[in-house]
């Protein structure tokens, strides 16, 4: 069943027709690329799908309710998280304290850490940060400035607060970007987990074809701001339309 659904979106900035009737479905419970050339649309699209854009007509749905006109933070009481591809994190806050923002926090931005919390809720709320930190396996880092942790820790840490949420989707920008290839296998190795042990459904934009190849179970390529094959990833490889956008310079 899908649980995002993307139809018949088009958004211009000028003359620039930056996506053109895309249409787009992502399995709940998946994870899914969405690849192409440099200036295929894939960052105006994942814009869209987090409300920093608002498309000029088609519609975005997830879960069966619409995206449309819903202010980024509205969009994440939905249960929609993004990881940004320079990971969104506190430098100057401890590991464990990061954690413990978005477990305290609501998704409306508001704040129930409040001496008005009974004992028991607190401990749960702190034993809920615990647990995410050993999830993403960073747990004795928990005493460590989040300014001091290496690119793929910092990666970690932001997965661990976008987990701490409780989402139903995660979008991911590119979250393998600047890293060494021993911390985007690591990277790639926590994603699969993660999706493997909470069944979280995730869309994956995505510049490296080893991490796609590796993680994904369904991949769309875009190209000039349309969505032009749709496939398994067996299937993407040598299709000839792919090999035209990429090898013929689409942008």
């Amino acid at each position: 069943m899908s649980i995002l659904e993307v139809q018949n979106v088009n958004k211009s900035f000028g003359g620039l027709k930056a996506l053109q009737n895309v249409n787009l479905k992502v399995e709940e419970g998946t994870i899914h690329a969405i690849i192409g050339p440099n200036g295929a649309g894939k960052s105006t699209l994942l814009n869209c799908l987090v409300g920093k854009l608002t498309p000029d007509t088609g519609s975005v749905t997830f879960d069966g309710v619409s995206l449309l006109g819903k202010k980024p933070y509205e969009i994440n009481q939905t249960g929609v998280s993004r990881v940004f591809q320079t990971p969104e994190i506190f430098g100057d806050l401890t590991v464990y304290e990061n954690v413990l923002i978005p477990c305290f926090g609501k998704r409306d931005g508001s704040f129930e850490m409040n001496a008005l919390m009974s004992v028991n809720s607190q401990k749960d709320i702190r034993a809920k940060a615990e647990q995410m930190l050993e999830d993403v396996n960073m747990a004795d880092k928990r005493e460590m400035r989040a300014s001091s942790l290496s690119r793929g820790d910092k990666r970690r840490l932001e997965m661990a607060m976008c987990l701490a949420q409780d989402p139903k989707l995660l979008l991911l920008d590119e979250p393998t970007a600047g890293m060494a290839r021993a911390d985007t296998n690591n990277t790639i190795a926590l994603l699969a987990e993660i999706q493997e042990r909470r069944h979280i459904t995730m869309a994956v934009i995505e510049h490296d074809m080893h991490v796609v190849f590796s993680l994904a179970q369904r991949i769309s390529v875009l190209a000039q701001g349309t969505v032009i094959v749709e496939d398994l990833p067996e299937n993407i490889k040598g299709h000839p339309k792919v090999k035209e956008a990429y090898l013929g310079g689409a942008h």
